[in-house]
């Protein structure tokens, strides 16, 4: 009998080891050797690893930050691991042949090897409600520090309760100065993030990427088709007229909105006394907005959750372990939050020091940690800064700062030269689109990554929505036909009517009856695919939000203005940082190929030369 290879499932090896045996018992059982299972298979030409490589450091290198290079994509290699000795000096040897046959036989072998160990493998994160996508290239290997924002990015609250207190303190401040606010309630489905608030007239609106108005809401109720074109046919949301549009950045902008929505209606209905003053939209958006301002300024929301914790965070156990791995690869986290000590203390303890091992605390986690930020200007200019020295948050006066500090104020200029690092080879993370994401690429060309807990249910939405989405596309489909023919029809009755032929000498020859019967039958199908195309259309993107449709989408086909402005300044977006934990600190995220209108022509060609080639027995002149 013929002897037969086994391979040792042993985690403390990068890679299983192969080795040959004698042949095994007729009964062909297990065979086990120092606790490690055997497991029978072909024999075939493997590659193999000495007994040296467990340690993996005689055997292994990382690219340093002072000798790396770029890849073909243009990516940085610095903190790619190497092996220290090459083919040729016999540390190791691959089974001959084509490289894509390799690659595959290897992948299988690795994928077997994560199955034994219990390990997922990475296509499971990918295609999830919980997977990180990918705008632009990055290497996470070439990252040297990752920053974090700290509310709605290192914890989730609870929205109808923390915006819910919100909206109830922004609305007794408004009481408390004469507005009527009697009988209103928070709710928290009458706006998503992403839209955007037009001042002038009152009015909530949903922009695609091109900043073209497609749904809209006056104080509370929906705007018809119609009145949408008639409103904004001829202008774009342009974002940089602040004085005019405020785009909904994150989820602490849906209080303020659904506050303001609901006092257009009272401004409407004349409710609102004279004696507060003349108010039109803009300056009703500015006294919701102090009413607010009031709320969070004023310390009794905050006391509030600083009491009750476990009222408004939604806890996630995962989080502190996808850090712990980031900090372990030799990342440099930081905490940079607007949030201030006592605050940020109190929340960090309570959402982060019961998941962390060996009685960590969440500040051995950070290299350093930045209080009351003040962004976006701590990405663009320089603050006082001071050093938090007591557990009672007492500061005092500081000109530079030392990894493992913690310090309120300063500036993203002040942590590149404290830390060593610049530019791309950090990478910040936030909720904030604007705050966060915007202003740390633009002026720092920082890496960044975009928190947006609304993917996981947008995501499940979409998949709910697909045998919709597929009925709808079928009848936009044979309507585009049937008005292709339809339009052909109606340019030879144009043309005969002139005097003119038509485009065929049979269609100038047709019976002018036959003509108009023909274009009569197809106006109707088209009438008709239309009353059923208009309701689907408008019931898109329910599953998610019957009055907005999806946060993603404006349309049908097309994105919305919120996801154009996350392809442009977040290289990477998911739904929670402890996302990270699936995909590890070593992760290298591609961009997709980018759709264009002209792909679809390209896909018709080729399957026009498929059914040319089948034609001909598979083969192609």
């Amino acid at each position: 009998m013929a002897a037969t290879s086994y391979i040792i499932r042993n985690p403390l090896l990068l890679r299983p080891v192969v080795v040959v045996l004698p042949p095994p018992h007729k009964n062909n059982m297990d065979v086990i050797i120092g606790g490690n299972r055997l497991l029978p298979m072909p024999m075939i030409c493997r590659c193999t690893v000495k007994s040296s490589s467990v340690a993996g450091g005689d055997v292994f290198s990382v690219t340093s930050s002072s000798k790396y290079d770029v890849d073909y994509l243009g990516e940085s290699t610095k903190g790619d691991l190497n092996l220290k000795f090459g083919i040729d000096d016999g540390q190791e040897t691959l089974v001959e042949g084509p490289i894509e046959e390799v690659a595959r036989m290897e992948a299988e072998e690795a994928e077997d090897l994560l199955k034994h160990l219990g390990i997922p493998g990475p296509f499971s994160s990918r295609h999830s409600p919980r997977g990180i996508f990918c705008s632009r290239t990055l290497n996470l290997r070439s990252i040297s520090a990752i920053g974090y924002d700290m509310d709605y990015t290192l914890m989730h609250y609870n929205v109808m309760a923390w915006e819910g207190r919100a909206y109830d303190y922004c609305m007794d401040n408004l009481r408390n100065i004469g507005f009527p606010v009697d009988g209103l309630a928070f709710d928290p489905d009458l706006v998503i993030r992403g839209l955007v608030i037009d001042k002038e007239k009152g009015n909530l609106v949903k922009a695609d990427r091109f900043g073209y108005v497609k749904r809209a809401m006056h104080g509370t109720k929906m705007l018809s088709t119609r009145a949408v074109s008639e409103i904004y046919g001829r202008e774009l949301v342009d974002l940089r007229k602040e004085s005019r549009w405020e785009f909904l950045n994150t989820l602490f902008s849906v209080s303020e909105a659904v506050a303001y929505m609901q006092m257009v209606d009272r401004l409407d209905e004349g409710a609102i006394e004279a004696d507060l003053g003349p108010l039109d939209y803009k300056g009703l958006y500015k006294a919701v907005g102090k009413a607010l301002f009031r709320a969070h300024v004023e310390g009794q929301l905050k006391s509030e959750i600083m009491s009750k914790p476990e009222l408004f965070v939604e806890p996630d156990p995962e989080l502190p372990l996808a850090l712990l791995d980031q900090k372990e690869a030799g990342k440099k986290l930081l905490l940079i939050t607007n949030s201030d000590y006592l605050y940020t203390d109190k929340m960090m303890r309570h959402s982060f020091n019961r998941f962390l091992p060996n009685d960590m605390g969440w500040r051995d986690l950070f290299d350093m940690v930045i209080v009351s930020a003040r962004k976006p200007e701590f990405f663009q200019m320089s603050h006082p800064m001071y050093e938090v020295v007591t557990g009672e948050g007492l500061m005092r006066p500081c000109f530079k700062a030392c990894p493992g500090g913690l310090y309120s104020g300063g500036s993203a200029q002040m942590v590149e030269n404290s830390l060593n690092v610049h530019g791309d080879e950090i990478l910040y993370v936030g909720d904030h689109i604007y705050t966060d994401v915007s202003q740390s690429k633009v002026h720092l060309r920082w890496r960044t990554a975009l928190i947006c807990r609304e993917l996981e249910e947008e995501y499940s939405a979409l998949i709910h929505s697909r045998g919709h989405r597929a009925t709808l596309i079928d009848l936009i489909n044979q309507k585009e036909v049937v008005g292709d023919h339809f339009n052909q029809l109606r340019l030879a009755l144009q043309r005969r009517t002139k005097g003119r032929p038509a485009q065929t000498l049979a269609a100038t020859n047709m019976d002018d009856q036959e003509l108009t019967e023909s274009i009569q039958k197809l106006l109707i199908v088209m009438q008709r695919l239309d009353q059923k195309i208009a309701p689907m259309l408008e019931a898109d993107g329910e599953h998610f939000n019957r009055r907005w449709g999806f946060l993603s989408r404006a349309g049908l086909w097309d994105k919305s203005h919120l996801m154009r402005q996350i392809e442009k300044y977040a290289d990477i977006y998911t739904s929670r940082v402890s996302n990270f934990l699936h995909y590890t600190p070593f992760m290298y995220f591609r961009s997709q190929e980018q759709t264009l209108a002209h792909d679809s022509y390209l896909y018709y060609h080729s399957q026009l030369c498929e059914s040319a080639d089948d034609n001909h027995g598979g083969f192609s002149e």
